[in-house]
């Protein structure tokens, strides 16, 4: 018996979905937990400034860029869990962020959503929200246009494109809500996205206290494609 589950733990035990070592009971191995935390940024609030300020765990890049990929892609949402995490860990350690906020994650088109099978926005803020014990508002807002890929878009036509495509979800048409909220995403770019849900909201008279992301890529020239685009 102890040989058969032992055959039987080989077999069945997952890999690590980012270099397929075996695991041992968490969602990536140890080697690739390394490579990850070394795309954190070391002060993810610098830009906690201005209209919209911006907290970013990490730079889009190397082993996190992978790991969003497994992610978003290879339908590995359980990553969900340890990024999530390590966006609210981060969080936790700089105390005069907001500490009264609801969590609002940038919403997915009903129809990508069914094809994904989930919302990475959605799944790493609650994660988030686990670990800082925000209130999540996933229905905050929703995707009423379902856009086109936005990787190869100048910012100028990113906009166009995302114009009018969120509006208030059905939560907040019912209740608004009283505290200020923390617009939740994957990666950010340009900021297209969260400055159309920024609008949204203004338009409601919600008061947005910033937006929180596990990633922001790297300065790159407008339009400039990325050198291995993947759909958003």
């Amino acid at each position: 018996m102890r040989l058969l589950d032992s055959l039987l733990n080989l077999v069945l035990r997952p890999n690590c979905p980012l270099c397929d070592r075996p695991l041992e009971g968490q969602e990536l191995c140890v080697a690739c937990q390394r490579r990850l935390d070394d795309c954190r940024q070391r002060h993810p609030r610098d830009q906690w400034r201005g209209d919209l300020p911006l907290f970013a765990w990490g730079t889009y890049s190397g082993s996190l860029k992978r790991a969003i990929a497994a992610l978003k892609y290879e339908n590995n949402p359980q990553l969900a869990r340890p990024l999530g995490h390590r966006i609210a860990e981060a969080w936790q350690q700089s105390p005069s962020l907001p500490q009264s906020l609801i969590v609002v994650p940038i919403p997915m088109h009903p129809d990508k959503q069914r094809q994904r099978g989930f919302n990475q926005a959605e799944r790493l803020a609650r994660y988030f929200c686990d670990l800082t014990g925000f209130p999540l508002a996933a229905k905050g807002l929703k995707r009423v246009k379902n856009t086109q890929a936005l990787f190869q878009l100048t910012p100028q036509q990113r906009q166009q494109t995302l114009q009018n495509a969120i509006a208030l979800g059905p939560a907040f048409q019912r209740r608004p809500p009283r505290q200020p909220v923390l617009l939740f995403d994957d990666i950010h770019t340009t900021g297209s996205t969260t400055q159309e849900a920024l609008a949204v909201l203004k338009q409601s008279q919600i008061a947005v206290a910033g937006v929180a992301v596990l990633a922001k890529t790297q300065g790159r020239s407008p339009g400039k494609t990325p050198r291995t685009p993947r759909r958003t």
